[in-house]
């Protein structure tokens, strides 16, 4: 009985010279655990859940050096073509900083509702 003890002992305290049958269960077991735990237990672990911008902004970078920005129609309340364009602006500088819009373009559904604004940006 002594013997039992001895080598539960030596599992414990890992003990047991390299290259026995004893450490090589040890270290086998070891692996089991590492390789199969997350398979049985539930670590509650979980990729950060990205949060989009509140605006649902999308940034593209353009053959010229620029950026193309899709912005949706919902963040513009604009109905004139200046005001339309300070609006896309104020809503880009805040994310890129000081830009100039070059040119925009409105995306319109089937129905001819506009759903995004297509902004080509330069940086100042």
């Amino acid at each position: 009985m002594s013997s039992v003890w001895r080598t539960i002992r030596g599992y414990i305290w890992w003990s047991h010279e390299r290259g026995t049958l004893h450490y090589d269960i040890m270290v086998t077991l070891i692996l089991v655990f590492v390789f199969f735990s997350p398979r049985v237990i539930n670590f509650k672990d979980k990729p950060v859940e990205r949060i989009p911008h509140p605006t649902g902004l999308m940034v593209v970078p353009d053959a010229g050096g620029g950026f193309i920005y899709e912005i949706p129609a919902a963040a513009v309340a604009a109905a004139s073509d200046a005001s339309v364009r300070d609006e896309l602006r104020d809503i880009i500088e805040p994310i890129s900083g000081a830009v100039a819009v070059t040119r925009y373009e409105a995306v319109r559904d089937a129905a001819g509702k506009v759903q995004t604004y297509k902004v080509w940006v330069q940086k100042e």
